[in-house]
């Protein structure tokens, strides 16, 4: 069975707070996938951090999708699109997508499919709290930023997409 072409990996850790939004993005997302019969086409993935072994969930795809909070990000998020980054410091904890696509490149030796971010803004980090309501209105947007993004997963679109 031929792999989806489109992977959303979505990260965070729902016990601190905004650090949910990937998460609870990648939730909603399944629920409007299932209801609208669009997902045959798309994989999606979770965890708490992007490990070196998620490299091997790219390999194989078309169009691959990132999804975080960030505390810094402009409000209501960011979108931008991500290239390997070669001289990436990392361990065998945590990687930023560009390391991944490193990762990818050095054991599937071609080049990465387009790979991009989607960096929602978050408020509140801290263990044992809840979603802010900030970042609620935050992953409303980027919500329908997901909505357009797999109607057309399509190189070009995603590209007219991104932040500017």
């Amino acid at each position: 069975m031929p792999l989806p072409p489109v992977v959303i990996l979505a990260c965070g850790n729902p016990s601190r707070g905004d650090d949910a939004l990937g998460p609870l993005l990648l939730e909603r997302l399944q629920s409007w996938l299932d209801a609208s019969a669009t997902g045959a086409g798309c994989e999606l993935l979770g965890d708490f951090q992007l490990q070196i072994e998620h490299a091997l969930d790219l390999v194989g795809r078309r169009l691959l999708l990132f999804i975080d909070a960030g505390q810094q990000t402009p409000a209501p998020f960011v979108f931008r699109q991500a290239q390997a980054a070669d001289g990436v410091a990392h361990s065998t904890h945590a990687l930023t997508p560009e390391a991944l696509l490193a990762v990818l490149l050095r054991i599937d030796h071609e080049p990465p499919p387009p790979a991009f971010v989607l960096c929602v803004r978050g408020e509140s980090f801290a263990l044992g709290e809840d979603l802010s309501a900030a970042a609620a209105s935050h992953a409303d947007a980027a919500f329908e930023l997901l909505e357009a993004l797999l109607r057309r997963p399509e190189l070009d679109y995603w590209q007219s997409l991104l932040s500017r």
